[in-house]
């Protein structure tokens, strides 16, 4: 009889429609807010966009001792997704400071304390909640990748982070640990955080993003309080805590990079001021435009992010060169400047492939010039570029600008852009005898570059004009060599009028040879892209030579 009812109920249901579909786990999002004003509408936003059921997921906020308006942001980002998430628990205090703090980055030990209290409530309240996994997650990460939650949740770990990237080296992860439990710099842990090798790894401390698997009994034994480890013997900071526990009970920690997940600022130092964060921010929005990405912000939260006001800083002019038919270069310059508060006056290129014979002939070409490395003569592309420059520079003269910087419209900025150009610009305007500052190039000699001030150098053969900066002087020299006389390159140009040129015959044609040229050390700009990459256009190398009718005119 009960096989005849089995048979019956198949009948009745085919067995395709009695597969069973899971539920995703339950996931707690813990998170703690402290002065992160600047950053929160681009957390908000990441967190909000990513793609897991929010049905799915509880949200355990806790914020205070802030001296700005985190809170505020918090209380009306939840107004407005409070029917979303299966439960939203906060915890706001309006306490400005801890006892003894000389500044918002000065770790006390009872600012330690309550942070390992703090993160162990959250810990706990996961655990009461029965929810599958905790998310620890700090307000300056930025998780870009949609589907970071589905990834971490179908890893078969414990443990494991999603590893987030920031400016240089840094990140949420350590691969190695000294013997009294601080961070040690190991061989490995380069190729990881650059992705040149690939998986997911053991590691001995992750940290800011971090999912722990509840469902497992082992997770039990994981705790972000000192007290609770028997016989601790580490420092008295939060994550060193929860690294140890896991240690002590045999729990590996894993870092997985074998996707993008998102960013994460740089911690402040001791005596960094709140606008070092704020910096901090700015270097990773600047690295997502270098490829043409922009941070996201979700329409309800912009109304909390501002940009600077602009100015040229210490320059009396800065000036931007872009094609008119590169509009994707120029909007993407135009949003690096809003981000750095920089007023530049964008100039329209001369297109070397509209230039017309009649123009061309017009022009005196050095006789005997051939490209270096493809010995060919110039191309219309090159002769634009330098038409260019050298309408900056009349502009310069004309308007007796003593101080400008001028850019080309494919260049990346480094991190800490305004501050170190201040630091060299300083060094530079002590200098009385200056013409020229590299703030970009090709170094193409080995030879030693003497050392002439902390960020400065003497300039060697080099190319490039990607950006540099001029004085009034050196204006005035590269105009009245009468360039236009003997053309080359802007890029041959320059190192032949600071008297660095290899090509001894070049130089002959230009006799008085005295432009003072330094360089910025380290580099302050590099192109967006290089040769071979991905994406790479130069509108110089993809141009026509100059027509054969022109140059046997000019040998006549």
């Amino acid at each position: 009889m009960k096989l005849v009812s089995v048979i019956l109920v198949l009948f009745i249901f085919p067995l395709k429609t009695l597969t069973l579909e899971l539920k995703k786990p339950t996931i707690l999002v813990a998170v703690l807010v402290r002065n992160k004003q600047h950053t929160l509408p681009y957390f908000l936003s990441n967190l909000e966009k990513l793609d897991y059921p929010k049905d799915r997921i509880s949200l355990w906020f806790r914020s205070d001792h802030n001296i700005d308006q985190s809170i505020g942001i918090l209380k009306y980002w939840f107004k407005s997704v409070k029917n979303d998430y299966h439960s939203i628990y906060t915890e706001f205090e309006d306490n400005k400071s801890y006892p003894g703090e000389e500044s918002i980055a000065h770790w006390t030990d009872e600012r330690f304390t309550h942070m390992m209290n703090m993160r162990d409530s959250a810990l706990n309240y996961a655990r009461k909640k029965w929810a599958d996994y905790l998310l620890m997650l700090d307000a300056d990460v930025f998780l870009t990748n949609p589907n970071t939650l589905n990834y971490l949740t179908s890893k078969s770990f414990t443990i494991v982070a999603p590893m987030v990237q920031s400016v240089g080296l840094y990140s949420n992860f350590w691969h190695g640990m000294t013997e009294d439990y601080y961070y040690l710099r190991t061989e490995e842990y380069k190729p990881i955080v650059h992705r040149e090798n690939i998986s997911c790894y053991a590691v001995p401390m992750v940290h800011s993003c971090v999912l722990v698997d509840l469902r497992r009994a082992e997770s039990d034994l994981l705790t972000y309080r000192s007290d609770k480890i028997e016989n601790y013997d580490g420092p008295h900071d939060d994550i060193i805590v929860f690294a140890l526990s896991a240690m002590q009970n045999k729990i590996p920690m894993h870092i997985c990079n074998e996707d993008h997940f998102g960013y994460i600022t740089v911690p402040l130092e001791q005596d960094d001021k709140l606008s070092n964060d704020f910096e901090n921010l700015l270097n990773i929005k600047m690295d997502k435009l270098n490829t043409g990405e922009s941070l996201y912000v979700n329409p309800r939260l912009a109304k909390y992010t501002s940009l600077p006001e602009k100015d040229s800083m210490m320059f009396d002019k800065i000036y931007m060169i872009n094609l008119k038919r590169r509009p994707d270069r120029r909007k993407r310059m135009h949003k690096c400047f809003d981000e750095l508060g920089l007023e530049v006056e964008t100039v329209d290129a001369v297109d070397g492939k509209l230039l017309n014979e009649t123009f061309l002939q017009s022009l005196q070409f050095m006789p005997d010039f051939q490209d270096p490395y493809h010995k060919r003569p110039m191309k219309l592309g090159e002769i634009g570029c330098f038409l260019s420059h050298l309408e900056v520079w009349q502009e310069i003269v004309k308007n007796n600008y003593h101080t400008t910087l001028v850019l080309e419209d494919d260049v990346k900025f480094e991190s800490f852009f305004r501050t170190r150009v201040e630091n060299v610009m300083s060094e530079v305007l002590k200098i009385s005898d200056w013409d020229l500052v590299y703030f970009g190039r090709k170094r193409l000699q080995e030879k030693e570059e003497p050392w002439i001030a902390n960020y400065l150098v003497q300039a060697g053969y080099s190319y490039w004009t990607l950006g540099y900066t001029l004085s009034l002087k050196g204006a005035k020299k590269l105009l009245d060599a009468q360039p236009l006389t003997k053309l080359v390159p802007v890029d041959e140009y320059l190192p032949i009028l600071f008297d660095k040129h290899p090509h001894e015959n070049w130089k002959g044609y230009y006799p008085k040879r005295d432009l003072v040229a330094l360089s910025a050390a380290p580099l302050l700009i590099y192109p967006t892209h290089y040769t071979g990459d991905k994406g790479y256009i130069s509108d110089t190398e993809d141009s026509v030579v100059i027509p054969e009718e022109v140059l046997v005119k000019e040998d006549l």
